[in-house]
């Protein structure tokens, strides 16, 4: 039987995980893949200017450690989009869904402006955060134009949220894929100097992000304009006064959702700045691992995505039976998949480390990293998990304050501690990090089983 209602998943709780697992990952398949191709990017700029050297790998650490705390403030924001359109979707409301689409593409556009002045602010001080000066000289003009890059980056992430959460992910998934592969292109010819392009080293790298991400955003909105079957869910007039009560509905999920977020990466980029503390060699290696990590994260990432809005049209619609196994077969999918990325990690880290840089000593410490990041996948892919769906539910003010808890007063103590009291160095870093997704997992998990619990289960 291919179609289950309520009252039947309700009765038959295998039939209800079966039923859920197929569902959710009819949706995230593209988006886990599609995930996977955005990090990619971060992916091939690390390959590339790994190749120039160790200073510009170092240089390159230092810059995603600083960018990825405005981009997933701005990714964690932007979920409000995904969560209010799948509501909406759930109760049929198209009027509900534009306004999130609306909405969601101003608070993009804006967000991005003001990130890129603040990064501008800080490209000013990059030689007084204790890194090696050759190190900050080399970062400054590649993080003012990835700081730009983010511009086109969130405003295409909103009008992504809005397709994904209407349940047409794949469009998106073939827009973003070809801004990769338009990257990877660019990056080839901006880096080296081809086609008479001069070479411009690792800003090559940075413009051809830049590029790229503003092709995503154009081809997104030509896209939404002629997309058939969405003519009712997307903005009739894209671009009119907005309403603050929309904004305020969308920052009420979106604002502690980001602050949830940023913890989790402004401790990981905590520790890439602690790097500059032991040298480039390891800064080389912890841009390494946590390149990896992240790439591995990409696909519950891509999963908790889907769970979000899953989870958020049934809410909507009032189908409280279907919350439980939504939550459990999220968590088995999770767990599956952790189990696989945790073997590739503790066998061939050693393998995967040699593929970005050819030094013996950062081959060593980052394959050291890997085995860190091989233990605590399955914790990671809980916690994610986990966190999205309570974002479904509109929960979000107390799992920020749970993600604060682990990861700034639990998890960077302790990193802090194992490197510099117990001289355990990049290593103990990462084992403190490790410790902090623990914290977030075991505190997560049990919430979202008591939201979820019984049919009137209330917000």
């Amino acid at each position: 039987m291919d179609k289950v209602t309520g009252s039947d998943t309700h009765n038959f709780p295998q039939m209800a995980l079966l039923h859920e697992s197929r569902l959710t990952l009819r949706l995230a398949f593209p988006l886990m893949i599609g995930q996977l191709s955005q990090m990619l990017l971060g992916v091939a700029d690390t390959l590339m200017v790994g190749h120039l050297g160790v200073t510009e790998l170092a240089a390159l650490t230092l810059v995603n450690s600083l960018v990825y705390i405005p981009f997933v403030f701005g990714i964690g924001l932007l979920t409000g989009v995904s969560v209010f359109t799948s509501n909406s979707q759930g109760a049929n409301d198209r009027a509900g869904a534009r306004g999130s689409c609306r909405h969601g593409l101003y608070l993009g556009l804006a967000l991005g402006v003001l990130l890129f002045g603040i990064g501008w602010l800080v490209s000013l001080q990059l030689a007084h955060l204790g890194q090696p000066t050759a190190v900050a000289a080399r970062a400054t003009h590649f993080f003012r134009i990835i700081m730009a890059s983010l511009i086109p980056a969130l405003a295409a992430m909103a009008l992504k949220n809005h397709a994904d959460a209407l349940q047409r992910p794949w469009p998106p998934f073939w827009i973003f894929l070809g801004g990769v592969v338009l990257n990877v292109g660019l990056n080839w010819v901006m880096i080296h100097g081809k086609f008479g392009c001069p070479a411009l080293g690792m800003e090559g790298a940075a413009w051809a992000t830049l590029i790229a991400r503003t092709c995503i955003l154009a081809a997104m909105i030509l896209w939404l304009l002629r997309a058939k079957g969405l003519r009712e869910w997307v903005p009739y007039r894209w671009f009119r006064t907005p309403d603050f009560t929309d904004i305020r509905r969308l920052l009420s999920v979106g604002f502690p959702a980001s602050l949830q977020m940023l913890c989790e990466v402004t401790a990981f980029s905590m520790a890439g700045l602690i790097m500059g503390r032991f040298g480039q060699n390891a800064m080389a290696a912890h841009q390494i691992a946590i390149t990896l990590a992240g790439t591995a994260f990409m696909i519950p990432l891509g999963l908790s995505m889907a769970l979000t809005v899953q989870i958020g049209r049934a809410d909507g619609a009032g189908e409280q039976s279907r919350l439980r196994p939504i939550v459990l077969s999220g968590w088995i999918l999770a767990a599956g998949y952790s189990l696989v990325a945790a073997g590739i990690f503790l066998i061939f880290g050693k393998f995967l480390a040699s593929l970005f840089i050819h030094v013996p000593e950062v081959i060593s410490q980052a394959s050291s990293l890997l085995v860190v990041v091989g233990v605590f996948q399955l914790v990671d892919s809980i916690q994610v998990a986990s966190s999205a769906m309570l974002r479904g539910l509109q929960d979000a003010r107390v799992p920020a304050v749970m993600g604060f808890t682990a990861y700034w007063l639990v998890g960077l103590p302790i990193a802090a501690g194992l490197a510099f009291v117990f001289k355990m160095a990049a290593l103990g870093v990462w084992w403190g990090l490790a410790v902090g997704l623990f914290i977030a997992c075991i505190t997560l998990a049990p919430r979202l089983w008591n939201r979820t619990r019984g049919a009137n289960s209330t917000r």
